[in-house]
């Protein structure tokens, strides 16, 4: 029973996103093709217990997805009306054979809703991120992120929203939202809001799949460009972020020279493309302070007053407390930490970070270069409270107990 367990778990995190979407496809029906879908995923508990784990469960739970709308449009009456949408494309002619997950993203993502509903719809039903991991990557309750989910998918089916990818005068109006649905995708899988594991694979390879094909799209878009670099980037340092018993490693730690050099030369030349033309967007911006960082021989020798510029360029156009606080990390570098410790407790007081659990393991730490050690514990000890991942938690715990260890390290 424990392996079939595993298989369905394995299967949710890598076939959910593909599964829903072909359903929706038939359904066109946001809550009928997420009920089939789950009932599906019901159905291979108890069959593959009875019969054995198929060779290929993905294709496997495609096909009962699809019989369980198929049966649910029957039972409506609705099936002859939406017959033909099973054989015609979508839209004719479209010049590169986009996934059904892109689509979905773009209807999601359609401009009737507001930009957070989109964002947090296409991550529920796009990425199958469960309803707390979304209201964690937006720092609000999971009661409020559940009733804006539920809204935001009553609108799209009241305003009849086809499931199509959009036509090319419509595209600018859904990118912004695309491509910060994206990029959460890839931030809740490369450090997972919940859990024992630092990183879901699965939404990292969901994230990249969805980012090239946004490229593709849209190759002369800036922005799309500039989400491929900063993910690449980030990805480039997959295999260093942490130990062989899952122990979480610092930049500074890693071993640079295990890094993609491919992904990360990818990274660069894509940056350099993104940032030509005129005033750089904010995934451009990002993807340039990521590459400093991926193109530093040593972390020592990081750029740390470019990255400084950088941020300043990035809270112009995103002014996001977040951007704030990872700006102040740079001013520590370059200012030293009480500079940014200032700015750090500037941001205490906004109630956006309330509950994100960067905001004190930073001060913490600023706390401790500065020799602060009973006030860095009580900063670690909220910060480990906030922290939904296990190896996170592993680490400030560690931190939160070397401060008695011996001096303090700059």
């Amino acid at each position: 029973m424990t392996s079939v367990l595993q298989a369905v778990a394995e299967a949710h995190r890598r076939e959910w996103a593909r599964l829903l979407a072909a359903t929706v496809r038939v359904t066109r029906d946001l809550d009928l093709a997420e009920e089939c879908v789950q009932d599906a995923y019901t159905a291979a508990l108890d069959s593959w217990t009875r019969d054995g784990v198929p060779a290929r469960p993905g294709a496997w739970l495609t096909t009962a997805a699809r019989h369980n709308a198929l049966d649910a449009l029957r039972r409506a009456g609705t099936l002859r009306s939406k017959l033909h949408l099973l054989v015609e494309p979508d839209v004719a002619a479209e010049p590169v054979p986009y996934d059904d997950r892109l689509r979905l993203v773009f209807l999601c993502c359609h401009p009737a809703l507001a930009v957070e509903a989109q964002v947090a719809l296409t991550l529920r039903l796009v990425c199958g991120v469960s309803t707390p991991d979304v209201a964690r990557a937006f720092l609000v309750s999971e009661p409020t992120m559940a009733a804006r989910i539920t809204r935001a998918k009553k609108k799209i089916m009241a305003a009849g929203i086809p499931f199509r990818m959009p036509a090319p005068a419509e595209l600018p109006d859904r990118l912004d939202a695309a491509l910060t649905t994206i990029h959460l995708l890839f931030t809740t899988g490369h450090t997972a809001p919940a859990g024992a594991a630092l990183t879901r694979d699965d939404l990292v390879a969901h994230a990249l799949d969805l980012a090239r094909m946004l490229r593709d799209l849209m190759p002369d878009e800036r922005e799309a460009r500039g989400l491929l670099a900063l993910l690449l980037a980030g990805h480039a340092r997959r295999t260093t972020r942490a130990t062989a018993d899952g122990r979480l490693l610092p930049l500074a730690e890693q071993d640079r020279s295990a890094w993609d050099q491919e992904a990360v030369a990818e990274a660069d030349a894509l940056v350099v493309g993104a940032l030509r033309g005129g005033a750089p967007g904010r995934f451009a911006l990002q993807a340039a302070i990521a590459t400093l960082h991926a193109t530093a021989p040593a972390y020592a020798d990081t750029d740390w007053e470019q990255i400084l510029v950088l941020y300043d360029e990035l809270l112009k156009v995103w002014p996001s407390p977040v951007v704030a606080l990872n700006r102040a990390v740079a001013v520590a570098m370059v200012s030293g930490p009480a500079a940014a410790l200032a700015e750090v407790e500037a941001l205490e007081r906004d109630e956006r970070l309330a509950a994100y659990h960067y905001l004190p393991a930073v001060r913490a730490d600023l706390l401790r270069r500065l020799g602060r050690r009973a006030e860095a514990a009580e900063a670690y000890e909220r910060a480990i409270t906030l922290a939904g991942n296990g190896a996170e938690r592993a680490f400030l715990t560690e931190k939160r107990r070397a401060l008695w260890a011996g001096p303090v390290e700059t």
